[in-house]
C-alpha cells in the first residue's frame, strides 16, 4: 500500500490556504515557520495549529545547522515530510534554500532569483522571446534621471525583491526623487506601460501548465495602493485576454525549469501587444486564488495541493462565471470604533463570502501594501462589469472608523 506524502508548508502568515490545508491534511501537514516572522502569527492563529508539528527556523544561525536540527527532529516524527510547498513570497529564498537542505523537492538558486529579482525576471523573460517594459537597475537619482530621459516620464521605482507594491512609486518626475531613499536597498525603475494590467495563475505538474485563469483588475496595484478600490476578478468567461495565456505560462515555465506548482503573473495588453510583467512560483497574493474556485466551480485549493504532493488533480471544472475580491479598506491606524458586520454585507448582490479581521474595539495598523485591508467579500456576477459594479455597491455600504492616537487624546482633552 502506498504511504501518502506528508507536505512540509512553509507558514509565516495565516491565510485562506494554509487554514485550508490544516483541514485537508490530517497527520500529514508539518509547517516550517520562522523566528523573524512570529510577530505576523497571531496567538490566536498559533493556537489553531498547536496540534501541528512546527520546526522553528532560527535565521540568526547557519542554515545548514538549522537544517541538521531539522532533520533529526523530523526523524522522531511518525512520517517525516517528502513535498514542500512555499507560499511566501518574501521568504523564497530561504525557504527553497532550506528545502534544499534537507532533501526536498525546491527552486534551485538560479530560479529563485529568476523569481525574485526583478530585474534578472525580466533578463529571461526576454531571452525566451517575450516583451518587456524598458527597465535598468540604479542606485542613484542621476541614473534615474537618465534612465527617464530615454522613454519619458513617468517611470515607475521598485526594490527589485519588493511584492505587493511595497515601497513601489511611480515618479512623474525628478522633483519626486528627492523622497526616495535609494541607499539601502537594489532598485528597478522601468518605463510605465499604458493599456490594461492583467493578471493570470496557473497550476503546472511534472512540467506541463495544467490550466490558465486570468483576472481582471478594476484599479491597477499602483493606483490601489493610493486609494483606488482594491478588487481582483477572476473571468471565467469569453471576457478574458484573446490571446494564448497557457501557452505565454508553458513557455515561461519551460524556459525557467519550473517543474510543480502554483504560479501568479502580471502582465499588460498595450494595443495588440503582450507585455510581460512579472512573475511569482507561489500561490497569489490577496484572495485571488479562491476567486477561481467561485469562478470556475471547483476545489482550487484541492487542486494546489495535489501539485504540491506530486499528484495530477483533476481540473473539473462546474460552472463559469465572473468572480472577484473585493479589499475592504482601512483608513488608518489607531483603534477601530465602527465597523459594517459581515451578515449586512452577506446580504448584499452577489456576495458569497464575508470575512472581517478585525472588530470594535481592535487595534489596526495601516500600511502602504496592495493587501491593506480590513477584511474581504466575494462577489460573483455574470460579467466583468456586473461584478465591479456589484463591488462598488459593497463600498458604498461598508463603513469602517478608525480613531487614531491623536484623535482619542483630543476626545479625552475636550
Amino acid at each position: 500500500m502506498n504511504t501518502p506524502p506528508v507536505l512540509l508548508m512553509a507558514d509565516d502568515r495565516a491565510s485562506t490556504f494554509t487554514r485550508y490545508a490544516v483541514d485537508a491534511l490530517p497527520g500529514r501537514l508539518v509547517l516550517l515557520r520562522f523566528a523573524s516572522a512570529r510577530q505576523d502569527l497571531s496567538d490566536a492563529y498559533l493556537r489553531q495549529t498547536a496540534h501541528l508539528p512546527a520546526f522553528w527556523v532560527n535565521e540568526r544561525l547557519p542554515l545548514e545547522d538549522e537544517a541538521a536540527r531539522y532533520r533529526a527532529w523530523a526523524a522522531e516524527l511518525p512520517a517525516p515530510p517528502t513535498r514542500f510547498c512555499n507560499p511566501s513570497e518574501p521568504r523564497q529564498d530561504i525557504a527553497q534554500r532550506f528545502a534544499s537542505l534537507v532533501g526536498l523537492p525546491h527552486l534551485r538558486q538560479t530560479q529563485v532569483r529568476w523569481v525574485r529579482d526583478k530585474a534578472a525576471m525580466k533578463d529571461r523573460f526576454r531571452e525566451l522571446g517575450l516583451r518587456t517594459a524598458r527597465y535598468a537597475r540604479v542606485s542613484t537619482a542621476d541614473e534615474i534621471e537618465q534612465f527617464a530621459a530615454g522613454c519619458g516620464w513617468p517611470v515607475v521605482l521598485k526594490p527589485v525583491d519588493s511584492f505587493a507594491c511595497v515601497d513601489t512609486f511611480r515618479l512623474t518626475g525628478p522633483e519626486q526623487l528627492a523622497d526616495v531613499a535609494l541607499e539601502s536597498r537594489s532598485w528597478l525603475v522601468e518605463e510605465h506601460l499604458g493599456g490594461t494590467e492583467w493578471e493570470v495563475c496557473a497550476l503546472i505538474h511534472r512540467g506541463e501548465v495544467l490550466d490558465a485563469w486570468p483576472s481582471a483588475m478594476p484599479c491597477r496595484p499602483l493606483d490601489i495602493v493610493d486609494g483606488a478600490m482594491n478588487a481582483n476578478i477572476s473571468v471565467a468567461t469569453d471576457e478574458g485576454p484573446p490571446f494564448d495565456l497557457r501557452g505565454m505560462l508553458q513557455r515561461i515555465a519551460t524556459g525557467m525549469g519550473i517543474d510543480h506548482g502554483y504560479v501568479h503573473m502580471e502582465f499588460f495588453l498595450v494595443g495588440d501587444e503582450v507585455y510581460a510583467g512579472e512573475i511569482g512560483v507561489r500561490l497569489a497574493g490577496c484572495e485571488i486564488t479562491a476567486n477561481h474556485g467561485y469562478a470556475y466551480g471547483f476545489d482550487v485549493f484541492g487542486a494546489t495541493l495535489d501539485v504540491y504532493l506530486g499528484r495530477r488533480p483533476a481540473l473539473e471544472y462546474s460552472g463559469r462565471r465572473c468572480t472577484g475580491d473585493l479589499l475592504l479598506p482601512l483608513p488608518g491606524s489607531g483603534t477601530v470604533h465602527r465597523i459594517t458586520p459581515e451578515e449586512e454585507l452577506l446580504r448584499l448582490p452577489g456576495v458569497v463570502k464575508s470575512v472581517l479581521r478585525y472588530r470594535e474595539g481592535d487595534l489596526v495598523e495601516a500600511r502602504r501594501a496592495s493587501h491593506n485591508a480590513s477584511g474581504y467579500v466575494h462577489v460573483t456576477g455574470a460579467s466583468i462589469a456586473e461584478v465591479e459594479k456589484r463591488m462598488r455597491g459593497v463600498l458604498d455600504a461598508f463603513t469602517i472608523e478608525v480613531i487614531t492616537q491623536a484623535q482619542a487624546a483630543g476626545t479625552l482633552q475636550h
